[in-house]
């Protein structure tokens, strides 16, 4: 008897993730700006487990903070852009070695110091206030399935 295929993968659509990119006016660390945060909103930020990526000599964490939205409820994840912390797994030894010791979750957005997230499709983070002399407006994003910022949002989600 042959086994059917429920599936297949090259078939499947993935739906592209709305995020938002969120710059700050100054460089504050990130207790401070979410100190400001929670103290302007309803939600309160506070840090769960890093993001963790393996490479080949270090590995990366990209502190996470995150809220529940009561009257939407929508929960509200903020990430780091920069890794945080580093740690060597190996000596590098060859000449030109594409890692480093920092690590962007979006090299092409490197002033981008948090990547938002929300548990919805089409998210609002209007719902969110943000210190007015400490941050740019939240700027629209759109990841689609082939990048690896996606992968990560869908694992750790």
């Amino acid at each position: 008897m042959e086994i059917q295929k429920l599936y297949d993968l090259d078939d499947i659509e993935f739906e592209d993730i709305a995020i938002g990119l969120v710059r700050l006016a100054k460089n504050i660390p990130d207790h401070e700006f979410f100190y400001h945060t929670n103290r302007i909103n309803d939600l309160k930020f506070k840090r769960i487990d890093d993001v963790v990526i393996h490479g080949s000599y270090y590995d990366y964490f990209f502190p996470r903070f995150e809220a529940y939205h009561k009257f939407t409820k929508t929960c509200f994840t903020f990430i780091s852009n920069r890794s945080s912390e580093s740690k060597q797994k190996k000596l590098q030894t060859e000449l030109f070695s594409e890692e480093e010791n920092i690590k962007f979750l979006l090299n092409n957005q490197v002033d981008v110091q948090y990547i938002l997230h929300s548990s919805e499709q089409f998210p609002d983070f209007s719902v969110i206030l943000l210190p007015e002399n400490l941050v740019f407006p939240i700027q629209d994003y759109t990841l689609g399935s082939e990048e690896e910022l996606y992968q990560i949002i869908q694992y750790y989600e």
